[in-house]
């Protein structure tokens, strides 16, 4: 990360790129990494992740996002047959509402308030629902929308003794929680998850490492092409820039493609 915010800034984070020098069982590799967005860059070989074979490099930028829904998954522990309400169909929230809905017979729904997440819900295997229209009664609600409006909508559809999993970031802001009405008479339970410690449930047994190699498995799935947009030249992004920030077009994960075969996101 360098630079001020808001702009000039360099922050994106979630890279993969070609081992180009190096250990010689990795040059050549595909490999993901937590690194500013940039041409080429020198890690330490312990800070890259190996792409399997079978992810291609366009889903591998989701490796990070895909580690924080499956830390989620392990904090909120649902279980088969659960009604799971994913609040917020941004790539995180949709990322949860695929692994829940991996569970047998889990009745899963991505929750959001823009109707074109509906083909994506689709493409994922769950179900799609404006916030008006969700069920209540969830075992469990996670939420993702990083909104006051959001998170009020997940204490409404959790059912009594459920659990909310609060999940967005809001950085320094602050956010009313409507604590009241039937939160207390329904004994509602909520707790957070991020992604900087492994669970709890996990911790013992799960260093990092292993569950970042876990998250870039999971990513064999082409199901989850849908959360990609096309990736965008370097050299176009003052162009396209514009649009992509004021989230014309539906885009949840933009790829961006730098010079001498790097791609980020």
């Amino acid at each position: 990360m360098a630079g001020d915010f808001p702009f000039p800034v360099k922050y994106g984070y979630a890279t993969v790129g070609r081992v180009v020098a190096g250990p010689d069982a990795l040059v050549g590799r595909t490999a993901f990494a937590l690194h500013p967005h940039q041409t080429a860059f020198t890690l330490p070989a312990d800070r890259i992740a190996l792409l399997p074979a079978d992810v291609p490099a366009s889903r591998g930028v989701l490796a990070a996002n895909m580690e924080t829904a499956l830390n989620a998954l392990w904090d909120a522990a649902p279980g088969p047959a659960d009604r799971i309400a994913v609040v917020g169909a941004g790539v995180v929230g949709c990322l949860c509402g695929w692994l829940a809905g991996k569970l047998p017979g889990a009745e899963v729904a991505l929750v959001d308030i823009d109707k074109s997440r509906a083909a994506v819900a689709a493409a994922l295997g769950v179900r799609f629902s404006l916030p008006d229209a969700a069920l209540g009664e969830c075992d469990l609600v996670i939420h993702a929308s990083a909104s006051q409006a959001g998170l009020a909508t997940a204490l409404r559809l959790a059912g009594n003794e459920a659990t909310v999993l609060e999940l967005s970031w809001y950085g320094a802001g602050e956010v009313a929680v409507p604590l009241g009405e039937a939160f207390h008479s329904r004994r509602l339970r909520l707790i957070s998850s991020q992604v900087g410690q492994v669970a709890a449930s996990h911790r013992p047994r799960w260093s990092h490492r292993r569950r970042m190699d876990a998250a870039l498995a999971l990513l064999a799935d082409p199901a989850l092409d849908a959360l990609i947009a096309p990736a965008v030249d370097f050299h176009d992004l003052p162009a396209a820039l514009p649009k992509i920030l004021i989230g014309q077009g539906g885009v949840l994960c933009q790829l961006v493609r730098y010079p001498a075969a790097m791609s980020g996101a």
